[in-house]
């Protein structure tokens, strides 16, 4: 089972998400980093294990308001052997190609019109984002599993940041209907005991922020 550090960007910055409440985002303060810069925060993650993949979340993309695309070609040529997940709100083609420059891309539910996109492009990942009980997205997309990419993540939004525990109930309606498809658990991961349970739910990897700037799972876990 994977674990997948994430990057929440904004004007530049790392700053620290909490239960999807975007306007309240400030730039990161971690034992793991000198500053909120990205280069930063990322060679802290490295201090804790050699790291394959990272998820990053455009927010300023997501939200319509610009982008971090000059800060997504530094952090690639700074890190060039780490594959970097990126969510900046792709709608259309245009936008998974932009995504394409800097890692694989990542079509959350809540930036889709309909099913088109995702079912049409299954060289990505498809995040099925949620606030609550209330899915964010098209409901086509839910109900079409068979048009998801092979790579999935269940984004439990209300459980960013705050340490509320994994939705394995929700993961495992999901895991129900979604086949052979590789499931990825974000949101609430508080310590090594939900890793656990998440390994023995069958996930393939876990995306994680805060505990590990917390100290909640330092290297001995991550091994």
């Amino acid at each position: 089972m994977q674990v997948i550090p994430v990057l929440d960007l904004m004007g530049g910055v790392v700053v620290r998400a909490r239960m999807g409440d975007r306007v309240a985002y400030r730039p990161i303060q971690s034992p793991l980093s000198r500053t909120s810069d990205p280069v930063d925060v990322v060679n802290g993650f490295m201090d804790l294990a050699a790291f394959e993949n990272l998820y990053i979340a455009d927010l300023d993309a997501i939200q319509r308001r610009g982008d971090n695309n000059s800060m997504l070609v530094r952090l690639r040529e700074t890190f060039p052997k780490v594959v970097f997940w990126i969510d900046n709100g792709a709608a259309d083609i245009a936008a998974v190609k932009a995504a394409r420059r800097f890692g694989q891309p990542v079509l959350g539910s809540e930036s889709q019109h309909d099913l088109a996109l995702t079912a049409s492009q299954r060289n990505t990942l498809l995040s099925l984002d949620y606030r609550g009980e209330q899915f964010l997205g098209p409901q086509e997309i839910l109900d079409n599993p068979d048009d998801w990419p092979e790579r999935v993540i269940v984004m439990t939004l209300a459980s960013v940041g705050v340490g509320a525990g994994p939705d394995l109930e929700r993961i495992a309606s999901v895991q129900a209907i979604a086949g052979s498809r590789k499931i990825y658990a974000a949101g609430g991961l508080r310590d090594a005991g939900d890793l656990g349970a998440l390994k023995e739910a069958g996930v393939a990897g876990v995306l994680v922020a805060s505990a590990l700037h917390g100290g909640k799972l330092g290297p001995n876990d991550l091994r």
